[in-house]
């Protein structure tokens, strides 16, 4: 067993059930193709990795998709909100016996091979590693040893999400990546020739 694991979150690919915020501008149907895309992006980064990956499923874990099982774990995500469904993926992950475990999204066209790696290579180091986002969250997170207080945000989904998760981390050594820019609104999509099909008349 590799002693290092990533794991990303899905939501099951439905009409009307990903994306809202971006389906109010470009519509439902263009907002599930750009996720379809996004995901098979971050199927594409993730299985390039020397390391064990992990899959959870938001609503119920899909035999025949992206996620191939020769490659990918496959779990449910168990929890009320954000921060108890990462933890329970955290806590599975270390009772399994890996030493390293970062997680990522999966709206993310800027993530990389190289940016995963890094973050690897850094909790050699450091306690935590952390990815903040355009919008005040993180696209990333790693760590060495389970640290539940980070998963006690009051609102998730926030500009202040980031923000909180470093002051609740403040014991520990932290090393801060780059920041990029998540998918949520129609302006997200701008930079991305890929998702100019989408953008209508916008």
């Amino acid at each position: 067993m590799n002693k290092n694991l990533i794991i990303t979150f899905t939501r099951n690919p439905e009409l009307g059930k990903v994306k809202s915020r971006l389906a109010n501008s470009i519509g439902k149907a263009s907002a599930l193709e750009v996720y379809k895309l996004l995901l098979k992006h971050t199927e594409s980064v993730l299985r390039n990795l020397s390391c064990d990956k992990a899959v959870y499923y938001s609503v119920k874990i899909r035999k025949n998709d992206i996620w191939d099982t020769s490659i990918f774990q496959k779990h449910q995500q168990k929890g009320d909100n954000l921060g108890q469904r990462m933890q329970h993926a955290f806590e599975n992950g270390f009772k399994d016996g890996y030493e390293k475990i970062i997680i990522v999204g999966s709206d993310l066209y800027d993530l990389n091979t190289k940016i995963i790696n890094d973050a690897f290579l850094k909790l050699d180091h450091h306690d935590n590693v952390i990815g903040p986002a355009e919008d005040g969250g993180y696209y990333l997170l790693g760590m060495k040893t389970l640290h539940p207080s980070v998963f006690k945000i009051e609102n998730w989904g926030t500009e202040t999400v980031y923000e909180q998760t470093i002051l609740k981390l403040n014991d520990n050594s932290v090393y801060v990546l780059n920041k990029l820019n998540d998918i949520d609104y129609v302006e997200d999509l701008v930079p991305y020739t890929v998702f100019k099909p989408y953008l209508n008349n916008y």
